[in-house]
């Protein structure tokens, strides 16, 4: 989970939880982005009505100050003397009323210009905001979508991720439903979860011809009526009708194979020794049970015990004691130096 960054869950209920809420999530994260467009459509409004009264006030000034120059202009004009005896100031005369004229043309000819070049940042932000206030009113529902749409593909990512490993999800709260079944049991009962083991040498298995490289099962309970090897599903009906997946079935009849050559095998070989019977050679039964959470299939199958959570123990309770608490520890201490 935190190599996707997805890393808010803290328990397999919590992300059992984000699964039942996404709808609600999604519709919650939508209906939060309505209220922030509409908020986002009023201040609008009233953004709009203060950058238009800005900008006349702002032009109302300019043109003040503009139509003031020109009047400047024409006062300096007027004051210039109509003629001159003297041909030098009559020609600085008529060069100054040349400029005056031309300046006072330029300031009315360029008069809106001017005023518009001047108002231009908030001219810019007005429209900007007549646009944004205009689509908003005429496409409220995609602009929901559009402000909306970075949460919910965060929302979309963390569900693809967490639907991929939905049944990882379910598993590991049916293997906890299991432990605290089990838990029940007296200690000298010894529970050893997710055994997992890899050979350097695949095993091979003639009946089968499989060649079996390493082995998995949920739990290992070695008690002192022998070991049961429990595989735990939380399936759905859909994904017990699903051919694709591979069967619990010959899972658990796999590790039963190799663990009986392990232990007994080993046994044969002097590993460890179980107490002597003057009968014979004596041997560790191992049963295979496959417990359901929530769907049990209906059908029985062969060397493995089809279970739900409410009859595992007494499943485990039915069978009568065949090692002393010192062999069960043996066993178990066996076990766990695989792992």
């Amino acid at each position: 989970m935190y190599k996707h960054n997805v890393h808010e869950y803290k328990s397999v209920n919590e992300l059992i939880n984000f699964q039942k809420n996404y709808s609600f999530t999604r519709q919650r994260i939508i209906s939060n982005h309505q209220v922030l467009i509409e908020k986002e459509k009023n201040t609008l409004s009233d953004t709009i009505i203060q950058l238009d009264n800005s900008i006349n006030a702002k032009r109302s000034v300019l043109e003040k100050q503009m139509l003031s120059e020109v009047q400047t202009l024409k006062n300096d004009l007027d004051n210039i003397p109509p003629g001159h005896h003297n041909i030098i100031h009559s020609l600085i005369n008529r060069v100054s009323k040349i400029g005056l004229n031309l300046r006072i043309r330029n300031n009315k000819l360029f008069f809106n210009l001017k005023i518009a070049f001047s108002v231009r940042h908030l001219t810019k932000n007005y429209n900007q905001a007549i646009n944004r206030h205009q689509y908003i009113v005429s496409y409220f529902e995609d602009a929901v979508m559009k402000s909306s749409l970075p949460h919910l593909n965060e929302l979309d990512r963390k569900k693809r991720i967490i639907d991929e490993i939905n049944n990882s999800i379910y598993g590991a709260l049916g293997e906890q439903k299991v432990v605290k079944e089990l838990e029940k049991l007296p200690d000298d009962h010894i529970l050893i979860n997710d055994f997992t083991c890899i050979f350097q040498r695949a095993i091979y298995n003639r009946q089968e011809n499989d060649y079996i490289k390493s082995i998995q099962i949920d739990h290992i309970l070695v008690s002192p009526s022998g070991v049961f090897l429990i595989e735990t599903k939380n399936w759905s009906q859909r994904s017990m009708d699903n051919p694709g997946l591979f069967s619990p079935v010959q899972q658990v009849k796999r590790t039963n194979f190799v663990l009986y050559k392990i232990l007994n095998g080993d046994i044969a070989n002097g590993r460890f020794a179980l107490k002597k019977h003057h009968w014979g050679k004596r041997k560790i039964p191992i049963r295979n049970v496959i417990v359901f959470i929530d769907h049990k299939p209906t059908q029985e199958f062969q060397y493995v015990k089809i279970l739900t959570l409410n009859s595992l123990l007494s499943y485990v309770k039915y069978f009568e004691p065949c090692f002393s608490v010192r062999e069960t520890q043996m066993i178990a201490n066996y076990l766990l130096n695989f792992l």
